[in-house]
C-alpha cells in the first residue's frame, strides 16, 4: 500500500491497481488540487475543501463516491462511515469519520473532526486501528486535541493532516517528537507489528 498526502485533509492511497481518494478539494477550493483517476472517492464533509470528486475522475476512470455515514463494500474494500459534528469553516455540519479495511489493515480517516468526543458508535467500532489520519489546525482539531485523540484511539501509526506548517510543528511539540518528513509511505501490515502511535509525516 502506498499513501500520498495531497495537502489539507486529502490523501491518495494505492494498493495494486486500486486507488482511493480521500477528501479531494474541488476547483472552488483555495487548497491545492490534484487530478488523478480513483476507483473510490470518500468525502467527509460537503464543503469545497473536501468534495471535489470531479478531481478523482480521469479519462475513463470514474470513482464510486461515498459521502456519508453507512456501511459499504466496493471492490473488496469494506468501508464504514460514522456521522459526527464539525465546525469547519465556522458552520456546524456533519463530518463523516471513515474506517476502511484494506490489505489486512484498518485505516481510520477523521476527516474534518473538530471535537475529541467521538460519536458512541464510532468509539465502539474504532479499535485496533493500524493507521490513523488525524486533522490538525484551523477549523479542525487543535494540536493539543489532535494529540490527545491520537493517544486515546491507540493506533499503530498516526499521519497528521495539517492546515499549515505551524500547526504541524505544534502537533509534534504536543507529541514530544521530532520526525523527518517523507515523500510518501509504502507500508505492509507486518511493518506495523509492535508499533504504538508512531508518528509519520508526509510532505505535500
Amino acid at each position: 500500500m502506498v499513501i500520498s498526502y495531497l495537502g489539507g485533509m486529502s490523501v491518495k492511497i494505492t494498493q495494486g491497481d486500486l486507488t482511493l481518494a480521500f477528501n479531494p478539494p474541488s476547483k472552488d477550493s483555495k487548497l491545492k488540487t490534484a487530478k488523478f483517476g480513483a476507483d473510490i472517492a470518500l468525502v467527509s464533509l460537503d464543503h469545497e475543501d473536501f468534495n471535489g470528486v470531479e478531481n478523482a475522475a480521469f479519462g475513463e476512470r470514474e470513482p464510486f463516491v461515498i459521502e456519508g455515514p453507512g456501511e459499504y463494500e466496493v471492490r473488496g474494500v469494506a468501508v464504514r462511515g460514522y456521522g459526527a459534528k464539525s465546525t469547519y469553516d465556522s458552520g456546524e455540519s456533519i463530518n463523516t469519520i471513515y474506517s476502511v479495511a484494506l490489505e489486512g489493515m484498518n485505516l481510520c480517516m477523521l476527516g474534518a473532526a473538530s471535537d475529541t468526543n467521538l460519536p458512541a458508535a464510532a468509539k465502539q467500532e474504532l479499535d485496533d486501528i493500524d493507521i490513523l489520519f488525524v486533522p490538525v489546525g484551523e477549523g479542525v482539531l487543535s494540536a493539543e486535541d489532535a494529540s490527545k485523540l491520537a493517544v486515546q484511539l491507540e493506533p499503530k501509526a498516526v499521519i497528521p493532516m495539517y492546515t499549515s506548517p505551524a500547526d504541524l510543528k505544534a502537533f509534534l511539540k504536543e507529541a514530544g517528537e521530532e520526525v523527518k518528513p517523507q515523500e510518501k509511505l509504502t507500508v505492509k501490515k507486518k511493518d506495523l507489528d509492535g508499533k504504538e502511535g508512531e508518528i509519520i509525516i508526509l510532505q505535500n
